[in-house]
């Protein structure tokens, strides 16, 4: 029953959990900036590629 009560009361864990749903969050907005500027982003360096080339 004591080591019920101190799992419950223990917060330690607690304070990881949020930096790793904080960390979660920023790698789903991360994904989904570069999946729509990704196209973009291609279209440039193959600009500049075709420009160096000729």
């Amino acid at each position: 029953m004591n080591l019920m009560k101190r799992l419950v009361s223990e917060e330690e864990g607690q304070g990881m959990a949020e930096y790793a749903l904080i960390l979660g969050l920023v790698v789903v907005a991360a994904l989904a900036i570069f999946t729509n500027v990704g196209p973009a982003i291609q279209n440039k360096f193959n600009a500049v590629a075709e420009a160096l080339n000729s």
